[in-house]
């Protein structure tokens, strides 16, 4: 019979946790929104990007399309053409360059652990939205510390993934609804995060005018409802 070291009886059951974190951590955003939307009823609605490099593209219409669903769950129904619409839904998504972060931490065990939220929610740009976060959340150390004390350096990647929505009623183009929801992440994977940005931003839609809320919910497990805190 084979013998396992003293290291690697720690190693493997850390190996299990890491792996068994990275499947049940929950997704969380930071949801602003601004509205004065109308009933749904009566009032049709069409989809266009912002960013008109978007238009026609296939990645644009897969998101618009889940989009398309939700603002059908909430009562509004699609256009049949851009001219008989209502309403006029401006999307749009975006995902920072990824930042690196060197960090210590006291060299005990493993040097493992994931790092604090960081602090702070950009202000509100007049142009377009709300600025980015100041923070994300730390990643695991990548050695072994050492028993006898000194520090543990790791390094860390996280993005800033956003997805903002406008709602303009066509007939005078006053905006009507003004949404964003931002997540930060160790992952760039836009399939992925997008979908679970315009969850975040449908949850209790359309929300409170000018309340920023903590959603956060399990994408593997839609059965489960969102847990919606305010940000004081």
């Amino acid at each position: 019979m084979t013998k396992t070291s003293p290291k690697l009886r720690l190693i493997l059951p850390l190996a299990a946790a890491l792996a068994l974190s990275a499947c049940v951590s929950p997704f969380e955003a930071r949801v602003a929104r601004f509205q004065q939307l109308p009933a749904p009823a009566g009032n049709s609605f069409v989809i266009e990007p912002r960013d008109k490099a978007n238009e026609g593209g296939l990645e644009f219409a897969t998101y618009a399309n889940i989009v398309r669903q939700k603002l059908m769950a909430a009562g509004f129904q699609e256009a049949p053409s851009a001219d008989a619409a209502a309403l006029v839904v401006q999307l749009d998504y975006n995902l920072s360059d990824p930042r690196e972060k060197v960090r210590t931490r006291p060299g005990v065990g493993w040097g493992g652990g994931f790092g604090g939220w960081g602090p702070g929610f950009g202000g509100w740009n007049p142009y377009w939205g709300w600025g980015g976060w100041g923070g994300g959340f730390g990643g695991w150390g990548p050695g072994w510390g050492g028993w006898g004390g000194g520090n543990d350096v790791y390094s860390v990647t996280t993005y800033n993934a956003v997805v903002a929505m406008r709602i303009n009623r066509k007939a005078d183009k006053k905006s009507v609804f003004e949404g964003r929801a931002e997540t930060v992440s160790s992952s760039n994977n836009l399939t992925q995060l997008v979908p679970n940005l315009v969850t975040a931003m449908f949850t209790n839609f359309p929300g409170n005018s000018g309340e920023t809320v903590r959603v956060r919910f399990d994408p593997a497990k839609p059965e489960r409802p969102p847990t919606v805190k305010p940000i004081r």
